[in-house]
């Protein structure tokens, strides 16, 4: 059942990183800031990354 779980949590968190990245695209062009120095967009996409793995991982550990 764990190997089932850990599946499914890689699996969550990779979907969710691509809606992430595809909102967090939308949004910097949005914003003008596509342009943006590419560690500007390097930090903000490895704090979007960080973020999401946390919350996903306190999510499965709740669940088991």
């Amino acid at each position: 059942m764990t190997h089932r779980r850990d599946a499914l949590e890689a699996w969550g968190n990779a979907l969710a990183g691509l809606g992430i990245s595809w909102v967090l695209v939308a949004s910097l062009r949005a914003l003008g800031l596509w342009d943006a120095p590419a560690v500007v967009v390097s930090v903000v996409f490895f704090a979007a990354s960080v973020g999401r793995s946390y919350v996903l991982r306190r999510l499965f550990r709740r669940w088991e």
